[in-house]
């Protein structure tokens, strides 16, 4: 209501000062003519009198049309800023606004959106870094745990294995039947005890590529269990051409078998393939282990083999399991290699 008398007030001041101007410009110093505005008189007021009225009612009706088409438009860009906020802006539900106003509310919307870009961009940068910090310490944590099971838990077990053998050996053929199977069966237990805590740290400790090849980083990872397992490890590593990615995938892939070998397969001899044949990468893992029933989800190790087929999946290979009880597992991993060389030499020949 303010602004309408405002407004009001300003168009009629407006109104009479040009209209007074007019009348001066006409009439001069006519007194006789100037005399006529309150001389003559009109329903008891005089013309000059009627003459404000008329223009204060014309500057009020102008007031209240001007004031409506501010409002009308201030709706409007109301809602079209409220579309900005929610993406929905488009040229079709603008046309009703003047030209000016089109083109700041298009500034407007891109802004908006360059704004928005920018920050999903820093908070999903935020949420990286996040994560890698936690996968960092998680990591440290995990070799600081790695270290302390493998200097007290692992080597007691050791040495508890190596007592039991020498006693085993010493004394085991003077005992009672029934007391050397148990002393051997004891035994037994504290080897299977080992494999388990080397199993446990191979998981919590797992060893990286530090930039070598897949084939180097399987080599190196087998010589190191090759002092701690009791099986007989053979294996044929060839160089592959796999991205950075997909070669720690089978890395871990390769990590996650072995564990399962040394804690569940009981077996005496391990045998890795890794070689590269028409354009597919194979990897395979096999033992002459207990095996199991593949129908079976609750096996030993079936968590493991999940992990497999996922990691494998990630990188868009197939993994296929083929075990029969009491005599074995194959765990074999195909991935295809991307042949963009060949692409793009067979584009340059055509």
């Amino acid at each position: 209501m303010t602004k309408i008398f405002l407004r009001t007030l300003t168009l009629a001041i407006l109104m009479l000062g040009i209209t007074a101007g007019i009348f001066y410009m006409l009439w001069d110093r006519d007194e006789q003519k100037w005399a006529t505005l309150y001389e003559f008189f009109y329903s008891d007021l005089p013309i000059g009198a009627w003459i404000v009225i008329g223009f204060i009612t014309l500057a009020f009706l102008i007031a209240i049309w001007s004031n409506s088409i501010t409002k009308k438009k201030e709706s409007q860009i109301a809602k079209q800023l409220d579309l900005i906020t929610h993406g929905e802006l488009s040229k079709k539900k603008i046309r009703g606004l003047s030209k000016r106003n089109r083109k700041a509310l298009i500034a407007i919307d891109e802004l908006v959106q360059t704004q928005k870009k920018s920050l999903q961009r820093m908070t999903n940068d935020k949420a990286n870094v996040q994560e890698k910090a936690v996968q960092e310490r998680l990591v440290l944590e995990r070799q600081r745990l790695a270290r302390e099971l493998h200097d007290s838990v692992s080597q007691q077990l050791f040495a508890a294995s190596m007592l039991l053998s020498a006693t085993n050996e010493t004394i085991g053929e003077n005992l009672p039947e029934a007391n050397a199977k148990q002393l051997a069966q004891t035994e037994k237990i504290v080897q299977q005890a080992q494999l388990e805590m080397r199993a446990l740290l191979l998981h919590l400790r797992p060893i990286a590529l530090k930039n070598k090849t897949l084939a180097q980083g399987l080599q190196d990872l087998l010589d190191e269990l090759r002092q701690k397992v009791y099986f007989n490890i053979q294996e044929r590593l060839e160089e592959v051409t796999l991205p950075k990615g997909a070669e720690d995938h089978v890395f871990r892939i390769a990590q996650e078998t072995l564990s399962n070998t040394l804690r569940h397969s009981k077996a005496t001899e391990v045998q890795l393939l890794l070689v590269e044949r028409d354009g597919i990468v194979i990897f395979r893992v096999q033992d002459n282990g207990v095996g199991f029933s593949i129908k079976d989800d609750s096996h030993a190790g079936s968590y493991g083999l999940r992990n497999v087929e996922e990691r494998a999946i990630e990188i868009g290979g197939t993994c296929k399991v083929v075990s029969i009880p009491d005599q074995g597992t194959i765990i074999e991993v195909q991935i295809p290699v991307e042949q963009e060389e060949t692409k793009n030499d067979s584009h340059t020949t055509s």
